[in-house]
């Protein structure tokens, strides 16, 4: 096997791991991209950029480089004053991972030759596979737009912690709670 030097695209990097295998990785920005939005579901109407750096363990100047980018694509929204901050354009379920990519990094573009991408491949008018990289960058895209935030956001929780949305929950008497035998007070 050779070396192969890393190669950058405007999202996707192929780089060489250990010297034994190519992959695929998103950007940093856009992992952070990631983490902003969903905690900006916890509940709260705005949120702010150094509450959101704290509960994050993201740099407050990072969080308020992703904001910018979010607010950007219309994924956030903006409030200026003294409770400013941050809140979601739109609820998570309707948040492609795929758009969150293409705001954060630009269109995604596996190859120099693919529809969209920001560079021109010196080899193209000699390529055998001119063309051909297309049909797997569109699938790429329809796996990236299928999946949403709130995909992302269930899949962080431990399946063992999930409770369904319709699950009838049982309560538990209060000296159960503490231990003791349920004895009438």
């Amino acid at each position: 096997m050779g070396h192969f030097a890393p190669i950058r695209t405007d999202v996707v990097r192929l780089i060489l791991v250990r010297g034994l295998a190519t992959m695929l990785r998103l950007s940093k920005l856009t992992d952070y991209a990631v983490v902003v939005l969903v905690r900006l579901d916890s509940g709260t109407l705005v949120q702010t950029s150094p509450g959101i750096a704290a509960t994050t363990g993201i740099p407050e100047p990072t969080v308020a480089k992703v904001l910018k980018s979010l607010s950007a694509a219309a994924l956030v929204t903006s409030q200026r004053g003294a409770h400013g901050g941050y809140r979601l354009a739109r609820p998570l379920e309707d948040i492609p991972v795929g758009e969150v990519i293409t705001a954060m990094d630009g269109p995604i573009a596996l190859a120099a030759c693919v529809d969209g991408s920001a560079t021109e491949c010196e080899s193209l008018a000699l390529c055998p596979v001119r063309g051909r990289w297309d049909p797997v960058n569109e699938a790429i895209q329809l796996a990236l737009s299928a999946i949403s935030l709130a995909d992302m956001r269930e899949a962080a929780i431990p399946p063992v912690f999930r409770v369904p949305p319709d699950a009838d929950l049982v309560r538990v008497p209060r000296n159960a709670e503490l231990g003791r035998p349920n004895a009438s007070r």
